[in-house]
């Protein structure tokens, strides 16, 4: 028997797929042809599509949420500082490519496409449990506060995806988030 395919190196070409070419290009065939494999070994390990771009989400996510942890140490008071611990990661050309696939997803969701209609509502109240973890306060004063921080991020993030860094630069200023 030849060599054989784990999940998490079907996750990755995966990945791999959805960075070079888009989630909407995310397909069976795509990662198969990335891996020089047979699409039937992806439907082995994903057997729906939604749960191919859960998974992919997901682990998007978690990269996010690794790079965040760090300067997420001790609670914030409120959204505010969040903010500032957060922009200065979230603004790096790296996470750029991170966004634009979040951004896509967003996109895909609101004209009613699936999984992306069902996935990203679960995916973005994910975010606000995550980001309310690091905020002081009753768990009602965390979550609106969680909410607002990322209402704040997403609308500067979507203006570094379309208008450039730059652009977002300025507004993160002007909000004194930025120096």
């Amino acid at each position: 028997m030849g060599f054989r395919h784990t999940k998490a190196e079907i996750l990755e070409g995966s990945l791999g797929v959805a960075f070079d070419d888009g989630l909407s290009q995310l397909t069976y065939g795509r990662v198969a042809k990335r891996l020089g494999i047979s699409d039937r070994v992806v439907v082995y390990y994903f057997a729906s599509k939604e749960e191919l771009v859960g998974e992919v989400l997901m682990a998007v996510g978690v990269q996010l949420q690794r790079a965040l942890e760090p300067v997420f140490g001790s609670p914030a008071k409120d959204h505010f500082e969040l903010l500032v611990r957060a922009w200065p990661i979230l603004a790096r050309a790296e996470a750029d490519p991170i966004f634009a696939l979040f951004l896509e997803a967003n996109g895909l969701a609101a004209s009613g496409r699936e999984p992306y209609r069902t996935l990203v509502p679960l995916l973005v109240e994910a975010w606000i449990a995550w980001a309310a973890e690091y905020l002081e306060g009753s768990l009602d004063h965390r979550r609106t506060e969680a909410e607002t921080s990322i209402a704040m991020l997403d609308g500067l993030l979507l203006l570094r995806q379309m208008a450039g860094p730059d652009a977002a630069t300025r507004a993160a200023k002007r909000m004194g988030i930025a120096k």
